[in-house]
């Protein structure tokens, strides 16, 4: 199981708190309500992404490669 930290709203993390089933962590509860939202969009394809920052288009992809050639030029 992959890790993150998510940074919510109060009113969304008392949402999630209200909603939580007996003996579920609020993580579990977190992703069964994240799901129940994707399902209800009807939609089967995950959600957009949304971009924060600048930088080179493929950041994503050659991240290590502008990584390392900051560190050469130094």
């Amino acid at each position: 199981m992959i890790r993150r930290t998510v940074s919510l709203p109060d009113s969304v993390e008392q949402a999630i708190r209200d909603n939580i089933q007996e003996g579920e962590s609020f993580s579990a509860a977190a992703a069964r309500l994240i799901l129940a939202g994707i399902a209800a969009r009807g939609k089967k394809k995950p959600l957009r992404y949304v971009a924060s920052g600048t930088g080179p288009r493929d950041l994503g992809l050659m991240a290590e490669k502008y990584l390392r050639d900051l560190v050469i030029m130094k």
